[in-house]
């Protein structure tokens, strides 16, 4: 089977509830049902494709696993025998006034089958089903992102705790994945086990925004700085601290960006930029004395 976009063949968005999915699975039966396109191919066929979406995404498993891992990952493990298997048509075939148009095995009242030397046009696909995948969500240090890591976690396997020592590679941001094979759960079926996804969530840090591979820092400069320009040090994820050259006349908000100077990006040779916000502190509290002098830069014009 190739990528379908369920949502899309029943017309509804991702976030449908199930009363809507209903609805709308209802409507397109009504239209493409046999007993109403008398033998029209394309019609039995699109009856199909809205049949096999209507099994996944009124199952809330296997619409958790469809929304989860996306469309060609879940027809990797799902055949259409095991979306139908144990699914019932007939009580909203009844409701739209149909026999039952899946009923399969060829004799007497067949209407159509999925093709194939069974119903849904497989043998034995069931026994070749990989086991549910898993999913943990790992917490990361900007530090760990920035360097790699090797991290030890604790998750449960076939039953029991397990320990498994992963090595984080350099720039695994929030929400990138490592798949380790095997490590999810059985098969129901004998098949292959799922696999185990480790899926980072990097820490707030104390000092830096992230977005995406970029970063972002606020620094402060006095009003005098602004003015004639200065150099300031700026903290680095890496090594030693950076000198930034403010140059004369610089605004409130200034952003000044660092190319190249950001998180290495996972798997690739490049890496993200550093963003720093410039903010001016206006004195508060002056003397008499700066007074007197602000006073006679006034006279000059500045």
């Amino acid at each position: 089977m190739g990528a379908t976009d369920y949502y899309k063949t029943l017309g509804v968005n991702k976030n449908a509830s199930d009363e809507e999915i209903k609805k709308a699975y209802r409507k397109l039966a009504m239209k493409y049902h046999p007993d109403h396109t008398k033998g029209d191919k394309s019609s039995e066929e699109k009856f199909k494709d809205i049949s096999e979406a209507y099994a996944v995404l009124s199952d809330k498993e296997k619409r958790h696993q469809y929304d989860t891992f996306g469309s060609t990952n879940f027809q990797q493990r799902y055949s259409q025998e095991d979306i139908f298997k144990g699914f019932d048509f007939s009580n909203i075939f009844n409701d739209l006034g149909f026999g039952n148009a899946f009923s399969f095995g060829g004799g007497k009242g067949s209407r159509f089958s999925f093709g194939g030397g069974t119903p849904f046009g497989s043998q034995n696909r069931s026994s070749q089903m990989k086991g549910a995948d898993l999913v943990y969500e790992l917490p990361l240090s900007l530090k760990e992102i920035a360097s790699g890591a090797s991290k030890t976690i604790s998750f449960q396997h076939k039953g029991k705790s397990e320990n498994l020592t992963v090595k984080i590679p350099k720039g695994m941001i929030t929400g990138k994945k490592l798949r380790i094979s095997g490590k999810g759960e059985p098969s129901p079926y004998g098949g292959e086990p799922g696999d185990l996804f480790i899926k980072s969530h990097v820490i707030e840090d104390p000092v830096f925004k992230i977005d995406g591979y970029d970063l972002h820092v606020t620094r402060e400069i006095k009003l005098t700085q602004a003015i004639l320009g200065t150099t300031i040090s700026i903290p680095a994820i890496e090594d030693s601290d950076l000198n930034l050259k403010i140059p004369p006349g610089t605004k409130h908000k200034t952003k000044m960006r660092l190319g190249g100077m950001g998180l290495p990006m996972m798997n690739n040779k490049g890496r993200g930029d550093l963003y720093v916000t410039i903010n001016i502190k206006m004195p508060v509290n002056i003397s008499p004395e700066q007074k007197e002098l602000i006073k006679k830069l006034s006279e000059t014009g500045l």
